[in-house]
């Protein structure tokens, strides 16, 4: 399954314009948004803003940018059942087979002693959302949280044209932990702290 359009959405910006740069070479349409948009983009990278594909602007301060139906149903729709490919063509929607999506400092943040109030600005609610979406579909789309990855998937792309179902499978695993341990470390701070009427 050749890949035709990425989406990539990182914090860690770690290894992303190898990555950016690799995708673009092999002809892979990449959708981003906000900084990470920008910094492809300044890395001489061709990115299509979630934005201006979705025709919805960024709202609420950056609070809502990938949570589109556009954007989840062209990560979540099956391949290979017809009903879903004909609501994808009647909607315009581009089946998006690769999801790079790394979560908000929330841990980094509340370490260095944040207040509850910066310590909710980096509670991220699109980006595990798109994760839990790629993962839930690994049988058509590839779900990358760890730069450490990257290279893995860009070396099985140049050597046999696609991600394996096999890795497709082990990075979903890894990305459901990566959602987990976000909430649970979400949930361990809310305990500790007080909320002032």
């Amino acid at each position: 399954m050749k890949l035709k359009t990425a989406l990539i959405s990182v914090s860690d910006k770690r290894g992303i314009s190898e990555l950016g740069r690799f995708l673009a070479e092999m002809g892979v349409e990449i959708l981003s948004s906000g900084g990470t948009a920008r910094f492809l983009s300044s890395e001489g990278i061709k990115v299509t803003e979630v934005s201006q594909y979705t025709g919805f602007p960024e709202i609420l301060d950056g609070r809502v940018k990938t949570l589109h139906p556009l954007i989840h149903g062209g990560i979540l729709a099956k391949r290979d059942e017809p009903n879903h490919l004909e609501e994808i063509k009647r909607h315009n929607i581009k089946l998006i087979d690769l999801v790079v999506v790394n979560l908000y400092p929330f841990v980094e943040t509340v370490s260095k002693g944040a207040s509850l109030k910066e310590a909710i600005e980096q509670i991220d609610i699109g980006g595990p959302t798109l994760v839990r979406a790629a993962a839930k579909n690994f049988h058509y789309v590839t779900v990358l949280v760890d730069p450490k990855d990257y290279p893995r998937v860009m070396k099985e792309i140049k050597e046999k044209g696609e991600v394996s179902l096999g890795t497709r499978f082990e990075l979903a695993k890894k990305a459901f932990w990566h959602v987990y341990e976000y909430d649970k470390a979400i949930a361990q701070y809310f305990e500790k702290v007080e909320v002032e009427p």
